[in-house]
């Protein structure tokens, strides 16, 4: 097979690693094959890389022990680390929104131009969400302290 320009060679390359794999589709697989055969650049880089597969396929990572696991989910350091991160993160939550929704009333009652009503309205809906966002998140917070079946799982 007479030797194609660098672009041709260049998607001989690309399919190097669907050969390996196999991965290739059959017509792709006999192309590329009858590419080998006349290719010794793509021969060696085969060559090499098929080496290096057989080297990274034996590499395994090591998992920790389920007791490395349990014992640290039991760490009081998690525990606590945890319970702030909540804390601070709903703290933070509630005081931005109750900051906005103040900013959002203000403007709207010194304004002369809005009407009482909608005034009422607006700081009604805007006081509710924040009620039922703290309270979804005190909830949320609860049923996963007090969750029976999580204790059964593995992490």
């Amino acid at each position: 097979m007479p030797e194609q320009g660098q672009s041709g060679h260049d998607r001989y390359k690309a399919l190097l690693m669907g050969f390996i794999d196999g991965e290739l589709a059959p017509g792709e697989r006999g192309e590329f094959e009858q590419h080998l055969a006349g290719c010794r650049e793509c021969s060696a880089e085969l060559e090499e890389f098929r080496k290096l597969k057989e080297v990274t396929d034996m590499v395994r990572f090591g998992e920790p022990e389920d007791k490395v696991w349990e014992v640290y989910w039991r760490g009081i350091y998690n525990r606590v680390e945890r319970g702030i991160g909540w804390i601070l993160a709903s703290v933070g939550a509630i005081l931005l929104l109750a900051f906005g929704a103040f900013k959002l009333i203000e403007g709207l009652l010194v304004d002369p131009a809005v009407s009482v009503m909608l005034k009422i309205g607006v700081s009604a809906l805007l006081l509710g969400v924040v009620f039922l966002l703290v309270s979804l998140v005190r909830e949320r917070i609860f049923g996963l302290k007090h969750d029976r079946y999580s204790r059964e799982v593995k992490r």
